[in-house]
């Protein structure tokens, strides 16, 4: 197992690049890697925008070689897609959110959607997001469908009211417009206003949206 020079890939010679697979460099793969580069993608996407931002970017501020960050995420979509995902963090909430009963449902909903975006490390690739998809349809349409598959619809299969899934869009639609006119347009009074105040004059509105039936 020792000696000399073989022409078989083995651990003593490092593995040729090829397209579409990660390089074998020390730290470049594992849980961690896959990390540091959703991190770098949070922050490109929020600095640069989605237009800008680009694969190689991604992966120079991670660290890592660029083939790594598509073999974790494929394109430059499925990347800025698992970045939404980061920020809302869906798996954890939801069922929070909608696992209590229809009770309170749209005060819980509102204090989660105002937490996430008074919080300053969710609310900078938030930002971002909100701004790329009102300028680039691909990053729209990455949005749109983060926002109807991973939340919209999952709200709507614990609803028992007429016309679920177009509820939870009304619903959707009211808490993007809040967050648009505080945090992107900063239109006042809104944007100065305490958040539990917002939470306790938007709640009653999405509980109507979500639970009410005609």
């Amino acid at each position: 197992m020792t000696g000399g020079h073989t022409d078989d890939e083995g651990p003593a010679h490092p593995a040729p690049k090829r397209r579409g697979r990660p390089s074998r460099k020390s730290g470049t793969t594992g849980p961690d890697a896959r990390t540091r580069i959703l991190e770098a993608a949070r922050t490109e996407f929020a600095e640069r925008g989605y237009d800008k931002t680009s694969i190689r970017g991604i992966a120079k501020a991670a660290g890592v070689d660029p083939a790594l960050v598509h073999h974790y995420f494929g394109t430059k979509d499925e990347v800025f897609a698992a970045a939404i995902e980061l920020s809302f963090e869906p798996a954890l909430v939801i069922p929070a959110v909608l696992g209590s009963g229809t009770d309170g449902m749209g005060e819980r909903l509102a204090r989660y959607f105002i937490s996430v975006w008074e919080n300053p490390a969710s609310r900078a690739p938030l930002l971002a997001i909100m701004r790329s998809a009102l300028t680039h349809e691909a990053a729209a349409k990455v949005l749109r469908g983060f926002v109807l598959r991973r939340l919209l619809e999952r709200v709507a299969e614990t609803l028992d009211v007429p016309d679920a899934t177009f509820r939870a869009e009304l619903a959707a639609s009211h808490m993007l417009g809040i967050a648009m006119l505080r945090y992107v347009v900063r239109a006042e009074p809104l944007a100065s206003a305490p958040p539990e105040k917002i939470i306790e004059m938007v709640a009653p509105t999405l509980q109507r949206y979500l639970t009410e039936a005609e």
